[in-house]
Parts: structure tokens; sequence; C-alpha cells
């Protein structure tokens, strides 16, 4: 079938857009779309061209209306006004950066780290003494982990609060420069207090990092902050990248004392006479209990890149689907920038990507209203939870940003204008594949808990099946990493390249290439990092180092086949036949898509024949042109009109500006007023 005909008939299918935003919008569908419209208000609107000075102040007064519009406690308890809706808090939270990343960042800090610490590393005493100063913004808070030296590796801190049973104070220091807390949110001018974290120390034993709540700045007349506490110091961070909205800065305390009742002791408590306890005996899941509480920070941060993906998505296809450039058959008229094919590459593939980046996520939010509302809240859980969040966050933070730099080359020049939001978007969302932890960092937590599994897995095998695992291994050997399969597979496929299609957009080869990959690669690191057992531990460091990208890689093939399979389970959900039929189509677009770019692999480790890798790339050029046909109702299923977007271009006029130029020509060309191009002479 041509590349026209593929179209025509895509284009005779309807895509139910109503049933598509209701599956993308997931359960909490409606409060989002809520709130995404309350970010139409021009009170919380970003606007161009302020001072850093004046961006933080209106920044500041922007959270100050949230407050009153009751969109930013409904995580907290309702018998203190909230709502106790985790789940429906982290979906409305991610459509404040519709209105301006800044905003939603500050909120993040203020409700969804300083106030969420207090909430779930604290105790009802806190709860009641607390937490209502930093819900209603009576007290901008922050929230004290990063330090200078030590980033991701929270264990490594420097800060100490240290205990005297003589007056039943701890004394929070921070000993060297490198243990100052840096980039904190609320800390270059707002903040009234923080939750800081240190090392615990009591009779002489450090007992890990803890949480505590530090005032760190007097309360002016008005509310307003003034001059740091005695003992507290700090300094800007000054001008950054993006996000300067938030006035993030470093905070370091010289022999602070905070009252016992302070230590946030949840999850560990030091009586009056300076005895330590906890109710988790070991250190290790001590500490990683306590930062798996504060994962919302992760989550939210993955669905708020996902939403400004769609938003330059959705710019970028209107757009398309406007402008003109160069003439076609007719040359009288210009083609459509959308129905050049590179076009559809650049940007297609993308919007399946989106789509299957948001289900991925609609599943993680699912997991955490389970956690968090107590529902599903074991230990396993909460590890499960934190797994897919570091799997998650990474995906869809790095395609925002490929995203926003697609779109933006999309549009020309005109992109390029801060008018179209493109250049502020990629400054802003650049830092989120940073914070909340290093998308490397947490793909490499997802790969050591990948070879965990497998481990787990193999311990538990009995002799028998051990034997048929060293079987299977030897025939995998055979059949996938000699030329023997490889021609045996080349022969099937040579025989029709239909046949070949027709298998690679069965779901369930797609899921067997997707699946195997990450399978075959967490076995050999595994393998490989078996060799070292016994060997002194710089040595087994040293192998673990030279594997550790490819973990890393691992653990990305992983995250996109939970993708994959988020997207597919998505499938089941729609009743329509012609709406299911292209979102197959998009799914097997984002299948396809992510077989081609490591393609590679599949051909080195014999996973596919050359036949078929030619294949891929042939069917996915056929799954473009009846896309193409859809592409503006598969953004504007996203929700996100002009009006959201707050572009110029993409909202009718650049289509309005080309049919002026046409109207202008065609009268020209009537009148006779206009030359005859050469062509056109020599033709007649």
């Amino acid at each position: 079938m041509s590349t026209t005909a593929d179209r025509t008939a895509a284009s005779d299918l309807t895509l139910d857009t109503r049933v598509v935003a209701d599956l993308l919008d997931g359960r909490w569908g409606t409060y989002r779309r809520q709130v995404r419209d309350l970010m139409l208000d021009e009170r919380l609107r970003r606007q161009e061209n302020l001072s850093v000075r004046e961006h933080r102040d209106r920044v500041l007064e922007q959270a100050r209306y949230l407050v009153e519009l009751d969109v930013v406690n409904r995580a907290f308890p309702e018998r203190l006004g909230g709502h106790d809706d985790p789940g429906g808090n982290l979906a409305g939270f991610e459509e404040l950066v519709v209105a301006d990343p800044s905003l939603q960042i500050k909120a993040g800090v203020q409700w969804g780290l300083f106030g969420a610490a207090i909430l779930h590393l604290g105790t009802e005493k806190h709860h009641d003494r607390l937490l209502p100063g930093a819900m209603d913004l009576s007290v901008p808070g922050g929230f004290a982990m990063t330090e200078t030296g030590h980033g991701s590796d929270v264990a490594a801190i420097g800060t100490t609060a240290t205990y005297d049973p003589q007056t039943e104070e701890f004394e929070i220091h921070t000993p060297f420069r490198g243990a100052w807390k840096d980039y904190i949110g609320n800390a270059a001018d707002h903040g009234l207090a923080a939750v800081v974290f240190a090392q615990l120390i009591t009779g002489g034993v450090n007992h890990g990092v803890h949480a505590f709540y530090v005032p760190i700045r007097e309360t002016g007349p008005d509310g307003a902050a003034g001059e740091f506490l005695p003992g507290i110091g700090g300094e800007d961070d000054g001008l950054k990248g993006g996000l300067n909205g938030v006035d993030n800065g470093r905070l370091h305390f010289d022999h602070v004392r905070i009252p016992r009742e302070n230590l946030l002791n949840r999850y560990g408590d030091v009586a009056a006479d300076g005895t330590y306890s906890s109710p988790i005996d070991s250190p290790g899941r001590r500490f990683f209990t306590m930062l798996g509480t504060l994962v919302q920070g992760r989550v939210s941060l993955g669905g708020a890149a996902v939403v400004v993906a769609k938003m330059a998505l959705a710019t970028a296809v209107r757009y398309g689907n406007e402008r003109r450039q160069f003439t076609g058959a007719d040359e009288d008229v210009e083609t459509v920038l959308l129905d050049y094919q590179q076009h559809q590459r650049r940007l297609l593939p993308l919007i399946a990507r989106t789509y299957a980046a948001q289900f991925m996520h609609n599943q993680l939010g699912q997991r955490f209203d389970e956690v968090f509302s107590g529902e599903h809240d074991s230990d396993e859980d909460r590890q499960d939870l934190e797994t897919l969040a570091a799997a998650s966050k990474p995906m869809s933070t790095w395609l925002a940003l490929e995203t926003i730099q697609q779109a933006r080359e999309a549009c020309g020049g005109t992109g390029y204008m801060a008018e179209n939001k493109f250049v502020t978007w990629r400054q802003d969302m650049d830092v989120y594949a940073t914070f909340e932890g290093d998308n490397h960092v947490l793909l490499q937590l997802v790969g050591k808990r990948l070879l965990t599994d497998y481990g787990r897995e193999m311990a538990t095998m009995d002799v028998a099946g051990a034997v048929r695992w060293v079987a299977d291994r030897a025939v995998d050997m055979t059949l996938h990493r000699t030329p023997l399969r490889r021609a045996a597979q080349s022969i099937q496929d040579g025989g029709s390249r239909a046949r070949s299609a027709g298998e690679i957009r069965d779901p369930e080869a797609q899921r067997e290439l997707l699946e195997d990959r990450v399978e075959s690669m967490v076995e050999e690191i595994a393998l490989a990092l078996r060799a070292g057992k016994g060997a002194p531990a710089d040595v087994q460091q040293a192998l673990f180092n030279s594997h550790q990208h490819d973990l890393i890689e691992a653990a990305r093939a992983h995250a996109e086949l939970l993708q994959w399979e988020a997207f597919t389970e998505a499938l089941g959900g729609i009743r329509d036949d012609q709406t299911r039929k292209v979102m197959t189509w998009l799914r097997d677009l984002f299948g396809l898509v992510t077989i081609e770019k490591n393609l590679a692999w599949y051909l080195i480790n014999g996973r596919i024949s050359g036949q078929r890798a030619r294949t891929v790339t042939s069917y996915i050029n056929r799954l473009l042109p009846r896309l193409r046909a859809h592409a503006g109702s598969l953004v504007e299923a996203f929700g996100y009109t002009d009006k959201h977007v707050g572009a110029v271009i993409g909202s009718g006029v650049e289509g309005q500006r080309q049919r002026e130029a046409r109207e202008y020509y065609r009268r020209r060309r009537a009148a006779g007023q206009e030359p005859v191009s050469e062509k056109s002479q020599k033709k007649r």
C-alpha cells in the first residue's frame, strides 16, 4: 500500500478525542482538568521580562493565591484542612507547570518537600504544631538535604545534629564548607524555617541521617522573612539557567540549638537521657524508608515534564498543520510542513513516546496513591513504588528536553522567539533531569533492583530448574549468538516481506523483543559480576564500575518495556473500534521506534535478521502517514488549548497569514498582475 493510500484510508477513521483524553488524564482526570483550567487565570500566568527579584516576588504571591484556591493541600490530613487525597494532589500539582514552572517548583518546595517531610517524617504532635504554618504558607519553608559536597549521596552528608542531654537540645552544625546546604528552595529570600537533614549523634554514636525542624529567620511585623537567626548564615545561589522565580540559596549552621521535640521522629527518636530508639533496627533500611516517604517529588517532576512535552508537541503540530513551505505537485500551492515525511519522523514518534510516558505515569500515580493512602503500604509496596518512580522520572524528563528541542526546530526561527515558549521551557526544564535524583543515578538504582531480583530468582531455583536454565542458556547461545540463527531467520523472512511486517506489528512479537533485551542484558551483567564473587572489595568495585554503563542501559530498556506495557494496557480500555485502531498504530510506532533505535543490539545478538531489521524501518514509514492524518486529534486529546500553552504560533495565526497570502496571489493572477513563472512559461 502506498503512503498516499495509507493516509487516505486512515483519514476515514475517526479518533474520539474525549475517550483518549480520559485515558490520558487518568483516575483523577476531572480534578486534573480543573486545575489545568485554573492555570488560565492571569494572576497565575508567567510574565516575561521580569527581573529575578520581581519574578520571585510574583511567584510567592501566586503561591499564596494557590492556598486561597485550595489546590495545594489535598494530600494533608482532613482534620487540618486537607483532603487526605495523595493521588489527586499529585495530579493537580503537575498541572501547575502550565502557568509557570517556577510556580510549580515553588509549590513543590513548600508543600511537596517541606510540608511533606513534616507529614511523613514527623508524628501527630509535629502535625498539630508545625503543619498549619506550612499548609497556609504563613511559614515558608525549605528542604535542606543537598549539600555542596554531597548531592545524590545523601547518606554521606556532613551536617551533624549532636544531642546534649543536659539541655535536651540538638546542636545543628556544618563543620566544613562542603557541608553547607545548597540549592535549597526558599533559602535565599522567603524561608522562615527548614527541614534540615543531618547525622544524628547521641552518646558518641552516629545513628545516620535524620530530619530536624529548624527555624532559620526572624519573622518581620508583616509576616515576611527577616534576618537570619543567630548561628545561621546563608547566601543566594544567584542567577540560574532557569526557574528564576524560585529563590534557591545556601544555608550553614554554627552550633545552632533546637529543642529535642524538633526531631521529626517517626522512624528514629531520642529520649531525654539521650537513648536512641527506632522501630526499624537496620540503619540501612531505616535510611531508605525515610527517603522513600519523600518520593512524591520524584513522581511529580516526571508528570510535570510530560505536561510540558504535551504542550510543546501541541504547538509544533498545530504550526505544522498551518505552515506551508515549498511547492509540490501544484506549483501554485506550497506544501504543509506536516506532510513532509521528515517532519512526521521528528514529531510523530515523540507523540507516541509522550503517550507511553503518560500511561506509565498514570500507573505510577495509582501506585503512589495506594501506598500513601495506606491501601497497600508494605515494605515491598514502597520498594516497588520507589523503583517505578526511579524508572519513570528519567524517561519523562529526558523526553521533555528532547521534545522541546525537536518541536522548537520544527517551528523554525519563529520557535526561537520567547513568545512561543520553547526557549523558556528549555531553560526551566533542564534541571529536571538532575534534581530529585540525577537521572543516571536513578537508573542505576533501577538496574541494581533488576540484578537483585535476578539473584533472588536464581537463589530460589531448585536443582532441576538450574539444569533447565543451563540447558536453555546453551540453546540461547546456539540459536542467538551464532550465524545459524541469523541464517535461519533470514530464510524465513526472505519468503515474504508482508509476512515479516505482520509479525513485527504483532504485540506479542514486540513484547518479546523488548523483554528479551532487558532479560539478556541483566543476565549478562549478573554473570559477569558473579565471576568476581569472593574477590577483594576493590576488585569487585572495579568490576561493577566496568559494567555501570551496561547496567544503566539495561534499566533504560526496562523503563521502555514498562512504558510499552502501560500503553498496551491502556488500549484495553478503548471500546470504540476506530479509536482503538488509531491508538494501536500509535502504540506500534512507539514499540517499533524503540526497537529501531536499538537495532544494533538486536543484530549483534542475533535477535533479529537483517531482513526483519529493514522491515522495522519500512513499517514505521507506513505508520507515519496513517498517524499524520490524526496528528491534530492526538495533540487535541492532550487537553492543552492555545490559551493553556500561551504561544502565539499554533493558535491559528499562521494559518490565517497563509490563507491571506494565497488569496493575495490568487487575486493578482486572476487580474493578470502576477508574473508567470519560467517553468509555467515553458509548459505553455
